[in-house]
């Protein structure tokens, strides 16, 4: 019965001082809402990404070029590697059994003009096999084809978004783009895929013959004076095919480069699994220091009910003497003030878990680029704002509820 007493008065205090309890409760709304936004943020953007990654195949290798000196490097930044892929590299892998699709990638970034319209995109120099490997259907016109690549040809593919921007409803085929000062025909353009990957979106893409990339736009060779290819991306048959394929591309690059059997791989083979836990890590790692950072507001919030509590105590000194004087004992005391800042970070939490939860819903509808962010408010980061903000609650509210505990009834009776 004193449980349901203590909770009941401390209740009434709060209620007692309305403004006073929502402005110590405004640091724990802020802290507890910016935890739910940004964490729910970054689960948004890793939940993004990883769809992305499952739409382009879980059953494709990448080959990237991979110094020694740089190895760790290799599967997230194969451009500080010295070049070493080349075309015939990519030739020699067709003849892999359990490989269905071997696409030869060279990229970069370029501005695509049509008149006054302008579109920031990434190109692709590629082959005709980079349809099927990077699961593209197309929309209208054709893709590149062989003869394309063979006479290097000034013909490009648009994506979607490429497409709509620069020509809004009108057919593109058969128009002309110019990149780097160099007009390229249009031949087709690609459906519209979503997603993206480290903010670039999948449909903001434009693919021209690979040939025509390395001589006509971005040169590039390798240590052997080759035309150099950025990465081979191989479409594998089956997942229970990856192991034997990716032993198959490891022995005939390995001939093909004339690596001796004690020196190191200049290239890396990434499975489509590989990438995916990378990015599960980083993005892992970026919401944690999202949620550290908004969790600051809440430590804020927690000296801030600390420092009402203290005052508190302070004003309702004679209060607590003549409570002791009629028979309330220190845990009576002590449940009572514990309840008040028990209740000031509840109550503060779930009003903070109504705002985070709404704000994450109106960041969901944000548009930037045309890639719509995400923002995914799961349980887990309910219940630990929630855990959070109750714990600090209760540390804050301990010292100024023991202070209040251990006063002496006479010293107290006779305050003020």
């Amino acid at each position: 019965m004193k449980f349901i007493d203590s909770l009941v008065m401390a209740i009434r205090s709060l209620f007692a001082n309305k403004l006073r309890s929502s402005l110590t409760m405004l640091g724990i709304i802020i802290g507890v809402g910016a935890v739910i936004t940004l964490m729910s943020v970054g689960e948004g953007a890793q939940a993004m990404i990883l769809s992305t990654y499952e739409e382009l195949g879980t059953n494709v290798l990448h080959v990237v070029p991979s110094s020694p000196e740089v190895a760790g490097l290799a599967g997230l930044a194969p451009a500080f590697s010295t070049p070493s892929l080349t075309l015939d590299d990519a030739k020699a892998l067709e003849r892999i059994r359990s490989a269905q699709a071997v696409a030869p990638v060279n990229e970069n970034f370029v501005e695509v003009t049509t008149g006054s319209e302008k579109k920031v995109a990434i190109i692709h120099g590629a082959t005709p096999e980079y349809q099927e490997a990077y699961n593209y259907a197309i929309a209208s016109g054709q893709f590149i084809s062989n003869r394309n690549v063979a006479s290097r040809d000034m013909v490009i593919v648009l994506g979607n978004e490429v497409a709509e921007d620069l020509f809004g409803w009108d057919d593109p085929i058969g128009q002309r783009v110019k990149i780097k000062g160099q007009r390229f025909t249009i031949i087709g353009t690609l459906e519209g895929k979503g997603g993206a990957i480290m903010g670039v979106s999948l449909d903001a893409v434009v693919v021209t013959p690979i040939t025509t990339f390395q001589t006509k736009l971005f040169t590039q060779r390798t240590t052997r004076g080759e035309d150099a290819v950025q990465s081979i991306s191989i479409k594998v048959a089956s997942a229970e095919a990856i192991d034997g394929v990716r032993e198959e591309v490891e022995t005939i690059l390995r001939k093909r480069h004339r690596i001796a059997p004690d020196e190191k791989n200049d290239f890396a083979i990434i499975s489509q699994e590989q990438m995916v836990g990378i990015v599960t890590q980083i993005t892992g790692i970026f919401t944690i220091f999202l949620g550290s950072i908004a969790g600051i507001s809440l430590l804020v919030g927690g000296i801030g009910i600390m420092n009402i509590m203290l005052v508190s105590v302070t004003e309702r000194t004679r209060e607590i003497g003549i409570r002791k004087a009629v028979g309330a004992k220190r845990r009576d005391i002590l449940l009572q003030f514990l309840f008040e800042a028990a209740m000031l970070s509840l109550v503060g939490g779930g009003i903070g878990i109504t705002g985070g939860w709404l704000l994450s819903q109106l960041i969901s509808r944000i548009n930037i680029g045309g890639i719509m962010l995400q923002a995914v408010v799961s349980p887990d980061i309910v219940v630990l704002a929630v855990s959070v903000s109750i714990i600090i609650g209760l540390v804050s509210g301990i010292y100024p509820a023991m202070r209040a505990a251990r006063l002496n009834p006479i010293d107290a009776l006779r305050y003020g």
